[in-house]
C-alpha cells in the first residue's frame, strides 16, 4: 500500500510540474507534451516510453486498490465484534476520506483521461494540441468542469494528506520525535500538489491564460 502510493505520488508531482508549463506558454506546454512521447527516441519507437509508463501507473493504481481491499478484509476479520469504545471523529473522517475519496479520485481520473488525454469530451478533440485542448476543457463556459477538478483535487489533497501520514508510520519512520515534522511534511506535500494542479484551471477559467 505505502509502495504502491509513493510511485503514485511521484507520479503527480512530476505530471504538476509538467502542468505548470502552461504558464510559460502554449509552445513550451506542446514541447513538454511532445517530449514525452518521444522519448528515448530513437532506441525506442515513437511514445513507447510513455506507454510503458503509464502501465506502471495503470499497475500501481490497481494495486494500491487491491492493498487496501486486501487490507479491509483483514482488519475487519482480525475483530469482528466491533469496539465498544467508540472511534475518534478524526478516525472516522479520515477512514471515510480514504474510502470514498479514492472512489471519487478514481472517477475523475476515467474524466480527465477521456477530456485531456483522448479528446473525447473536449471540445477540440484528439487531433488538437495538448495545450489547446487544455484551454477548451477549462473555458469559462465550461466552468462546471473547473468546479469538478476543484472538488477532485481537494479531495487528492486529502486522500493524499492522510496516505502519506499512513505511509511514514508502515515505513517504520514515524516516532515520537519526528511526528509533528512528518505530519507537516504530509501537509506541504498535499498541499503543494493542491495548489499546483488548481492553478492552470483556475488560470484559464479567469482568463489569465488564454
Amino acid at each position: 500500500m505505502a509502495v504502491t502510493g509513493a510511485v503514485m505520488v511521484g507520479f503527480l508531482l512530476a505530471h504538476m510540474i509538467g502542468n505548470l508549463k502552461i504558464f510559460l506558454g502554449k509552445e513550451d506546454f506542446n514541447e513538454y507534451a511532445h517530449a514525452l512521447r518521444t522519448l528515448f527516441e530513437p532506441l525506442l519507437p515513437y511514445r513507447t516510453a510513455l506507454t510503458i509508463l503509464e502501465i506502471g501507473l495503470v499497475v500501481a493504481v490497481v494495486a494500491h486498490m487491491w492493498a487496501a481491499i486486501t487490507l479491509a478484509r483483514r482488519a475487519a476479520k482480525a475483530r469482528p465484534v466491533k469496539y465498544v469504545a467508540k472511534k475518534s471523529q478524526a478516525t472516522g473522517y479520515a477512514t471515510h476520506i480514504m474510502r470514498f475519496g479514492g472512489l471519487t479520485i478514481l472517477l475523475f481520473l476515467v474524466w480527465h483521461l477521456l477530456d485531456l488525454t483522448f479528446g473525447v469530451v473536449n471540445p477540440k478533440g484528439f487531433d488538437s494540441a495538448p495545450a489547446d485542448r487544455m484551454v477548451a476543457g477549462f473555458d469559462p463556459s465550461r466552468w462546471w468542469v473547473t468546479l469538478i477538478y476543484l472538488v477532485a483535487v481537494v479531495m487528492v489533497g486529502m486522500h493524499l494528506r492522510h496516505g502519506v501520514w499512513s505511509a511514514f508510520q508502515t515505513l517504520g519512520w514515524a516516532n515520537r520525535d519526528r511526528n509533528k515534522v512528518l505530519r507537516a511534511a504530509s501537509a506541504v506535500i498535499s498541499l503543494v500538489l493542491v495548489v499546483g494542479f488548481l492553478a492552470p484551471p483556475l488560470a484559464i477559467t479567469f482568463g489569465v491564460i488564454k
